[in-house]
């Protein structure tokens, strides 16, 4: 089995889109006499489903404080977040009747544990790894090109705090034809390491996990497969024509609708909106204010715009919203839409 690794001119690459570009890119281009195992550790990020909504799954005001970027994949399933205290490993195997086998991909996986310290792991439910009823890993898997692509990932530590604010949307009253993430109890494998382990650097985790994987006494065992400089080009033209890009990170939303309805100076404000692809395609706003101006003019504004705040805050600097709500500003207005 090959090795793969995010590394470009000795420098190990950190970054989450980056990562997934690096999988897709070798699901399409790189075909080898073996298989290939690709383990990384990545900058924070949340990772969506290929069917999931962006808004549905995350706190935006959150993400957008602690610069965390949403990445979605090709592959289905729920909203992960995911930073440097994890291992993720990807593998790109021929199938031989493994596809949808998760017990037989993860055995590897829980036999390396267990040769760890970890002798609590087991598998449970479709596609879990848990320890003492918390969840320390999670799969999926799929076909390309007549190749099983798929992974897992290794909670070596767990940011319960930042996990919990990432995952916890600060939208309410949202109607979505999105697939929703189940939230399950999450759990670190660290505290449960042989002693010898337990101080482990994530670089040196993920070297013990790939040398019991690959059944080698020491990484530089491996067999490698080191990306050339047309890769890396092929990668990042990748990742920031896809896995940076809006239009594939929030674009692809399903489908949603929502309503948001406060009391201002002016009178009560209630506004839906529809949202297809990330973007309002339909407005209407009702409400007791006093207006000289019609209010439709504010509904066409916003058709077609972005669901994010400066693009909306855009689209109404025009205005004087005093005509329209009376004593109501811009940001007050903005900050009710994306309260």
């Amino acid at each position: 089995m090959y090795l793969i690794e995010p590394i470009k001119n000795g420098k190990r690459i950190t970054d989450g889109a980056i990562a997934l570009a690096m999988q897709v890119y070798v699901q399409q281009h790189i075909f080898l006499d073996d298989d290939i195992l690709f383990p990384y550790y990545c900058d924070p990020k949340v990772e969506i489903g290929k069917y999931q909504n962006a808004i549905i799954e995350v706190n935006e005001e959150y993400l957008k404080e602690h610069q965390i970027p949403v990445v979605r994949r090709d592959t289905g399933g729920g909203a992960i977040y995911v930073d440097s205290g994890a291992v993720n490993v990807c593998y790109l195997i021929n199938d031989n009747g493994v596809f949808g086998d998760f017990k037989r991909t993860y055995e590897p996986a829980v036999k390396a544990l267990h040769h760890l310290g970890a002798t609590g792991v087991e598998m449970t439910g479709r596609n879990d790894l848990t320890l003492e009823g918390k969840k320390v890993s999670g799969a999926a898997m799929t076909i390309v090109n007549n190749r099983v692509y798929g992974g897992y990932s290794l909670l070596l530590d767990v940011n319960y705090d930042a996990m919990e604010k990432v995952l916890s949307p600060n939208r309410k009253k949202i109607e979505s034809k999105g697939i929703k993430s189940v939230r399950s109890r999450v759990g670190s494998l660290r505290p449960y390491l042989a002693e010898e382990y337990k101080d482990v650097t994530v670089e040196e985790f993920k070297n013990l996990v790939v040398c019991q994987l690959l059944g080698i006494e020491s990484i530089d065992q491996a067999k490698r497969y080191e990306l050339t400089e047309e890769d890396w080009q092929g990668i990042e033209a990748l990742a920031n024509e896809k896995y940076k890009n809006w239009e594939w990170n929030y674009g692809n939303s399903p489908q949603y609708s929502y309503h948001r309805d406060a009391r201002f100076a002016g009178g009560t404000i209630d506004i839906h909106l529809e949202i297809e692809q990330s973007r309002i395609a339909a407005c209407r706003i009702y409400g007791d204010f006093f207006g000289k101006e019609d209010i439709s003019e504010i509904e066409l504004a916003l058709i077609g715009t972005k669901m994010e705040r400066q693009e909306v805050i855009k689209a109404l600097q025009d205005f004087d919203l005093r005509a329209y709500f009376g004593a109501v500003k811009l940001n007050d207005f903005v900050d009710l839409i994306f309260s």
